[in-house]
């Protein structure tokens, strides 16, 4: 049974960081004939969009706390030049009045998630995965190509990634998603990310779990397993 797995060597820099999971397994990720999940979905992102303002209290984006402790994460470890924590990437496009839209049901909801509760949400197609995904330092070399991109660019050595098997996964933490286990409106089983490195915010980061498990299941079906991972849980069975 393949497992998701934090290694050490994460640990070992972000020892106060907790990692929110959900299965989601059996879930319609297509609602073309769902009128109105995906009307409530819609504007679930809308008010994401606006109840994000509420971390942008200072004009300079990368000086509001939300995005300065993954500016100061970052500096952990080997970036790809540019690259930034993907609530920032969210919040920039609220402080330029560029609302986040809609992608799919599925991200949608989770991009709700990030921009409520001001912390990086991401997502992955379960059955998209060769072994175990593990969050650990890169080798360096490991193949990715991003959503968009047409050649591969591999990891770095000592970049944090997400990887299996085949690859990168996730590149500089949760900057970019891969194409390779993108979810789509085809996905049926979904490993979905919550990510924190303030542990004052911990309890922020149990209510997102909630709240993302009980969306996912309202609007998308099936069934559920939800587990925060920390530096005294470092894994778990990516099964029922």
């Amino acid at each position: 049974m393949t497992k998701f797995i934090i290694k050490d060597d994460f640990w070992e820099l972000f020892s106060d960081s907790a990692i929110g999971i959900v299965l989601a397994f059996g879930i319609n990720s297509n609602l073309a004939e769902n009128e109105k999940a995906r009307k409530e979905i819609e504007a679930l992102l809308k008010e994401g969009n606006e109840s994000a303002k509420k971390f942008l209290v200072n004009d300079v984006l990368s000086e509001n706390q939300v995005v300065k402790v993954w500016r100061d994460a970052y500096q952990k470890f080997k970036t790809k030049k540019g690259a930034r924590a993907s609530i920032e990437a969210l919040l920039k496009r609220i402080s330029k009045d560029n609302p986040v839209g809609n992608i799919i049901p599925l991200v949608d909801i989770y991009n709700y998630i990030s921009l409520t509760y001001g912390i990086p949400v991401g997502g992955e197609d379960l059955d998209k995965f060769e072994g175990d995904m593990v969050l650990t330092k890169a080798e360096g070399g490991e193949p990715f190509m991003a959503l968009g991109d047409t050649d591969n660019d591999p990891a770095l050595k000592d970049e944090i990634i997400y990887k299996d098997d085949v690859g990168a996964v996730c590149r500089c933490w949760n900057w970019r998603d891969g194409q390779r286990t993108m979810l789509t409106e085809e996905t049926k089983n979904a490993f979905l990310i919550i990510e924190s490195v303030d542990p004052s915010r911990l309890e922020d980061v149990k209510k997102a779990m909630v709240e993302l498990e009980a969306l996912t299941l309202k609007y998308l079906g099936g069934k559920t397993k939800v587990m925060l991972l920390t530096k005294d849980n470092k894994e778990m069975e990516l099964k029922l």
